[in-house]
């Protein structure tokens, strides 16, 4: 294999997880008496950019089709970080009634919702039919199509360029990235402003996060590979803030390369020095995760085995993608899981891919009581506490997996 972005040779391994289906493949009970098709995963390290990324075996579209199932709306806390996104970009940029916002990936309209409330013409693009169904109840206009120059190029052709364009939580989504970056450059006014969120590698390394490798996310971002990307791709990194989304990531704040309007803030020098003293700038800096990665899976799989032998119940919270990749790696199957709460109702009544643990509404919470609760999107942690404080009132305790076990 060859690296996404340089072309060079692919041959350090970074971690392998062993193998799993797509973690948002969930299973309706027919599909249960079907097989499923397992992919390898496994992570590399280019020798050359020092871009992390997965081994290729899943296809694109295979991963993102319309029974794909993340709707971003289902967190609360994750509409509170659009909303303020929203009134930070309209004060900082004064967006007006005569811009144009395109996101990318607008899944289900949780960002656009608060343009079009602002009276801000806004346009989605969004591939999967689902949440972009969802999207346009919200009355917004959305393009359903995978993005990349071409389509870029053609949207700019309808008049269609954008003073912001916003990319969140997919720019690890597209295998390839030169095209999807060169998409901004194209579809950007001159003086326009591309925002992208995505977690940062440092926080991944940090806090034993493998449970956020799967294989939709086909890339792990330091800023120093983004700024390569881009400065490829035809824009310029202006500005970056890290943000505690997502167990820690960055906004990188671009421009389109031959614009130059804005100057260089510091605090890009100060995320690529931080980087640079944690090692990310060179190979030996990634090595070691395989170790930490199956040490926390060991320790989770003892925690369900004693509380079995013990005669304590468990169940988890949160049918999320990071969840199927620890279930998976961990090889966690019913029979110490016996069943997942999610509020989702896309979700509900299908099964955990790979593990095929059902999924329930929280209803069934209530009903079973268990002693143990884990919370499998850890990153949502005090927001699903807060939300299930109810369970304290018959003792049950919250788990989580990541970095480590932890009982609270």
């Amino acid at each position: 294999m060859r690296c996404r972005h340089c072309d060079a040779e692919l041959a350090v391994s970074f971690v392998d997880l062993g193998s799993a289906p797509p973690s948002n493949a969930y299973l309706s009970e027919e599909a249960l008496h079907r097989p499923e098709v397992w992919y390898p995963l496994q992570v590399l390290v280019c020798g050359d950019c020092l871009l992390v990324q997965t081994a290729e075996f899943a296809a694109f579209d295979e991963l993102f089709d319309e029974n794909y199932a993340y709707f971003s709306s289902f967190s609360a806390n994750w509409l509170k970080h659009a909303e303020a996104y929203v009134e930070m970009a309209t004060a900082r940029f004064s967006l007006t009634g005569s811009s144009n916002v395109v996101e990318i990936a607008a899944n289900d309209g949780y960002l656009l919702q608060y343009v079009k409330a602002r009276n801000i013409p806004c346009l989605g693009v969004e591939p999967a039919a689902g949440t972009a169904r969802a999207a346009r109840q919200k009355g917004i206009e959305i393009v359903d199509a995978f993005f990349g120059a071409e389509l870029a190029r053609a949207l700019a052709a309808e008049g269609k360029s954008a003073d912001l364009m916003i990319a969140n939580n997919v720019l690890a989504h597209v295998p390839d990235i030169n095209d999807f970056v060169s998409g901004f450059s194209a579809l950007l006014k001159p003086q326009g402003v591309a925002t992208f969120e995505f977690p940062h590698i440092a926080q991944l390394l940090r806090f034993n996060q493998f449970d956020t490798i799967y294989h939709e996310h086909f890339f792990y971002f330091s800023l120093a590979t983004v700024i390569r990307i881009f400065d490829r791709c035809g824009l310029r990194v202006f500005d970056v803030e890290e943000i505690p989304t997502h167990g820690g990531s960055l906004r990188v704040f671009s421009e389109r390369a031959d614009s130059g309007a804005r100057r260089a803030e510091n605090a890009v020098k100060s995320v690529l020095q931080a980087e640079r003293q944690a090692g990310l700038d060179r190979l030996s800096g990634y090595a070691g995760f395989q170790d930490r990665a199956e040490r926390a899976k060991d320790a989770f799989v003892r925690f369900l085995l004693e509380t079995r032998q013990a005669g304590k119940s468990v169940a988890a919270y949160g049918a999320a993608a990071k969840g199927n990749t620890l279930l998976n790696f961990a090889g966690i199957r019913p029979d110490l899981l016996p069943f997942v709460v999610d509020r989702n109702p896309e979700k509900q009544r299908k099964f955990m891919p790979g593990s095929r643990i059902p999924i329930v509404a929280e209803d069934e919470l209530r009903s079973a009581r268990p002693d143990y609760i884990v919370i499998l999107p850890w990153n949502l942690l005090d927001e699903i506490t807060d939300q299930l404080a109810y369970a304290s009132a018959w003792g049950a305790r919250f788990v989580t997996a990541i970095p480590e076990i932890a009982i609270k």
